[in-house]
């Protein structure tokens, strides 16, 4: 098995199965801008040492002063490092147009016998194609420093501005031991940051696009949440989470859903989705199941007025608020803010209020559909059941009930809409299916009073 480097990101760790390949060739490749400098700098932190310290060699790209400028406002940038030679930055810039590319393998040379680093970055390896009279004398430039490179066992971390299509053309693509592409792609008005291992010799890696981000902590990562059908047997849950809703869970006919199983609440504007999570929620606080609703339709300042209108309090220790604006979301970064808020409140109950906002952002059907189904699974095996909202825009008859086959995906579906009466409009609710479990598809009438919800007999619907 190869030896791995971490980068300093624990999830870009994740996606390549352990780290860079040590001792190898690692070049990171993106358009201006993508973060390359930036992720050079977080692995080469992240990796020195006292005895193996870490060289990083500037070139035309960036002048060495500006690198060491922006990078200070870096939270992994730490000046005792540079103190005590941990990490030493070296400007190459001056010599690329001095003694041409020999002489930079000199210098190079040089810097290898007096450092003797562990890790080696290049910024930018581009810089020298500019220096070669044809592509011939390049190769032959990258062969001499890849000699040099394995004679002084040491990691090497070159980055170059390349597309991830300009990349594979290149000879850098087939010397590399490994390379990581980061991009910017345009979905509609956003822009979003998308990593994508192209090449991992001798080694598996998650593959496809994953999104990051570029903060002042460096390069933060979310890996795409792609759930393989797990094969080998688990134990499902043999309780029941009671709704909330008395009546609902005599429909049920057993005390409420499978617990851990995964429920869809399907209907128009203001037929009272949210609330049933609420009840859902709020019971499951009373007996000992802490919850989370996830929110993207009101902040905590609105849920509270809610909330308080039935009873229920917003300050209660076992009913958390995960509220995030619909703007510039990213389904990925925030799917991982969930979990560590489920495994942080051990929670058990979790309510997303609503599916079409993440659908929104996700931007890509296939996508979403995978997202939602590697939500659930994970959910599932962890026993947490998770309910989610979904509002379409029939406010009587419906012709479907979600987009993508989501519904599908769920154990359990129940349907509110409204049922003309005359000059008169009721609510009715339907349980339309539970997985496992027998119903019968009635649709029944119930009301909204000060303590939420309350379900009446069956609802004649007329034509």
């Amino acid at each position: 098995m190869n030896d791995r480097i971490p980068t300093g990101s624990e999830r870009l760790d994740e996606i390549l199965e352990g780290g860079l390949l040590k001792n190898a060739i690692n070049l990171i490749v993106g358009i201006p801008g993508s973060g390359k400098t930036i992720l050079s700098q977080q692995i080469a932190f992240r990796n020195a040492t006292v005895e193996k310290p870490a060289l990083y060699l500037s070139t035309l790209s960036e002048p060495l002063d500006k690198i060491l400028r922006y990078g200070e406002g870096l939270s992994f940038f730490d000046q005792a490092a540079l103190r005590e030679g941990r990490l030493v930055y070296e400007d190459l810039g001056q010599q690329l147009g001095e003694g041409g590319l020999d002489g930079i393998l000199e210098t190079i040379d040089r810097h290898l016998r007096q450092v003797r680093p562990g890790i080696v970055v290049l910024d930018s390896i581009r810089a020298f194609h500019a220096m070669a009279s044809d592509i011939g004398a390049f190769r032959q430039f990258l062969y001499g420093l890849l000699r040099r490179l394995g004679a002084a066992s040491t990691t090497a971390i070159w980055n170059a501005p390349y597309t991830r299509a300009q990349a594979q053309s290149e000879a850098e693509f087939a010397v590399a031991d490994a390379i990581v592409a980061l991009d910017i792609k345009q979905m509609a008005d956003r822009e979003v940051r998308v990593l994508q291992v192209m090449k991992l010799r001798g080694s598996g890696y998650r593959s496809g696009e994953h999104s990051y981000r570029v903060t002042s902590a460096g390069i933060e990562v979310y890996p795409r949440l792609a759930e393989v059908q797990v094969e080998a047997p688990y134990t499902l849950s043999e309780k029941h989470s009671a709704t909330g809703v008395a009546a609902l869970d005599e429909l049920l006919g057993e005390g409420g859903y499978w617990e851990g199983s995964t429920t869809l609440i399907v209907g128009p504007s203001g037929i009272g989705k949210t609330l049933m999570g609420l009840h859902f929620l709020y019971h499951g606080a009373e007996v000992g199941e802490p919850g989370i609703l996830a929110t993207f339709q009101e902040n905590k300042t609105q849920l509270e007025r809610v909330v308080g209108s039935f009873g229920w309090s917003i300050d209660n220790p076992d009913v958390h608020v995960h509220a995030r604006g619909v703007v510039d979301v990213n389904i990925d970064q925030w799917v991982y803010e969930l979990l560590a808020l489920v495994s942080r409140t051990n929670a058990k109950r979790v309510v997303i209020d609503s599916l079409p906002d993440l659908q929104t952002a996700a931007g890509d059907a296939v996508r979403f559909r995978e997202w939602v189904f590697s939500l659930t699974q994970r959910l599932t095996r962890a026993g947490v059941s998770l309910m989610m909202i979904v509002e379409v825009p029939n406010l009587f008859q419906l012709d479907r009930i979600s987009e993508n086959g989501i519904s599908h995906l769920a154990d359990n579906v129940i349907l509110l809409q409204y049922v003309q009466e005359g000059s008169e409009l009721s609510r009715g609710l339907t349980v339309l299916k539970t997985r496992a479990m027998p119903h019968r598809p009635v649709v029944h009438r119930y009301e909204i009073t000060d303590k939420g919800f309350a379900l009446g007999d069956g609802l004649p619907l007329g034509r």
